[in-house]
């Protein structure tokens, strides 16, 4: 029962510390945040593992972290509302080739980013030719131009 325990309390904290995070922080990973992301998890192993390396609980705690991805997956097709709090929802960041800077500073976006997504997704080069930059949910930046 100590696994199963651990094994939640450890998936809600890093669902929380994700959704701080933010979007941004898992749509374009970096040497660096592949550096850490290795590093979170050896630390989460370890928290979840205990001093119990047992293959029993191993799958006990697998099972324990499917099991809960599973239970919010149903609750999220159940709950729109859950789904927004859980999975976020799309935002503009630019509109008719003005950058909503208030809205980029809470994503932590900045023009750089806009810029990268509009040349490499619609070969556009100047903030004018866009009429719409979104920040998906999942990060990415989608764009649609004018």
């Amino acid at each position: 029962m100590d696994a199963v325990l651990r094994a939640v309390a450890v998936y809600f904290f890093l669902f929380i510390l994700f959704r701080v995070a933010g979007k941004r922080s898992l749509a374009q990973i970096t040497t660096f945040d592949f550096i850490l992301l290795l590093i979170v998890s050896e630390a989460t192993q370890n928290a979840m593992i205990g001093n119990d390396y047992s293959l029993t609980n191993g799958f006990l705690v697998i099972l324990t972290l499917v099991g809960i991805d599973i239970l919010l997956s149903l609750w999220k097709q159940q709950s729109p509302e859950i789904g927004k709090f859980i999975d976020g929802v799309p935002l503009i960041i630019v509109e008719e080739g003005r950058p909503l800077k208030d809205r980029m500073a809470k994503a932590r976006v900045d023009e750089d980013d806009i810029l990268t997504a509009a040349r490499e997704l619609q070969g556009l080069e100047r903030m004018e030719q866009i009429k719409y930059a979104v920040l998906e949910r999942s990060g990415g930046i989608s764009i649609i131009p004018k």
